[in-house]
């Protein structure tokens, strides 16, 4: 083998090293969790606690708003599929665009919990953290939206979402 025939085989052999490089990475993108379990939209429930709260604070009442319900549903799903409570699971996830996704009015705000056996426990939960406390008392947000969501294969742990909208 000569030299010019060495390098061109080498050549094919370092680009044809990065075409599969590159399509390995291309396919370690964000995995789509999509929800699974057994789920119940908790917005009832949820809502006369919130209203309480914010009418003590001079706030307007919230309303069902159906997209954020569906949003709070689908994100309560993804945490009971991956087995943790988080706002974002997986590389390349965004609230932005699953709030989008979901049709829900921005700006939004998501509360999220875990381990709560009811509507009632998982609303003292956010409460108690000024942050999500912060959330509940936004005077722009009119829609409200809470789910829960249970996983055989993650325990049939309780993950919570509540996503406060502006419709």
């Amino acid at each position: 083998m000569n030299d010019q025939t060495f390098l061109a085989s080498r050549r094919n052999l370092l680009r044809t090293g990065a075409i599969l490089s590159l399509g390995l990475l291309a396919s370690c993108g964000t995995p789509k969790i999509t929800p699974s379990g057994d789920g119940s939209d908790q917005t009832d429930a949820t809502l006369g606690y919130v209203n309480n709260l914010r009418k003590q604070k001079g706030l307007e009442p919230l309303v069902r708003d159906p997209a954020a319900a569906q949003a709070a549903l689908s994100q309560a799903g993804r945490m009971a599929k991956a087995g943790k409570m988080s706002h974002l699971i997986g590389m390349g996830d965004s609230f932005l665009d699953r709030m989008k996704g979901s049709g829900v009015s921005l700006p939004a705000a998501e509360n999220i919990a875990s381990g709560q056996d009811s509507a009632e426990k998982a609303y003292t939960a956010w409460y108690n953290s000024p942050k999500h406390l912060e959330n509940m008392l936004g005077p722009n947000y009119r829609g409200l939206g809470v789910a829960v969501m249970r996983n055989p294969a993650s325990g049939n742990r309780p993950y919570w979402a509540m996503v406060l909208s502006t419709s």
